[in-house]
């Protein structure tokens, strides 16, 4: 029974999230360049899109997460996409988008089902270095809850 209602007061805080960052984009009628590319990115990884994500990125791309993995290149980062230890696509909400010079930071949620049909909630922070309007390094920190 707890982790049904952490799950839903986690659902519930995620949904509240989501409609203030829906809210605050209507708000400001123009997103910059680099916030607009990691939001594409975020909507790529939701629709399963690979060529959506690819897109976004330079062809040196390097995706770390500290002391997991550290991927460089296209290639590598298109095999992570869809990691081995999960099932189908996650569910990412962005929280918070913050931006100064060319490097992004995004907070939010992620949810998904681990292979064996375990589901998982964590909460993540990346910080997107851009280079010409595409990402050139993503640095991931990620934490589940209630693991």
């Amino acid at each position: 029974m707890k982790k049904i209602i952490k799950y839903n007061a986690v659902l519930a805080a995620t949904v509240l999230a989501t409609m203030l960052v829906t809210a605050s984009r209507e708000k400001s009628h123009s997103i910059s360049r680099n916030k607009q590319v990691v939001m594409d990115y975020m909507d790529g990884f939701n629709a399963g899109d690979h060529q959506r994500i690819l897109a976004c990125l330079t062809d040196d791309v390097i995706w770390e997460m500290p002391g997991v993995y550290l991927h460089s290149g296209k290639t590598a980062f298109d095999k992570e996409i869809e990691n081995d230890a999960f099932e189908g696509r996650p569910t990412i909400q962005v929280t918070r988008l913050i931006e100064e010079s060319d490097v992004v930071v995004a907070e939010g949620t992620v949810q998904g089902k681990r292979k064996g049909g375990d589901l998982f909630n964590a909460v993540f922070c990346d910080v997107f270095h851009m280079h010409n309007g595409r990402i050139k390094k993503l640095t991931s920190y990620l934490m589940f809850a209630g693991q």
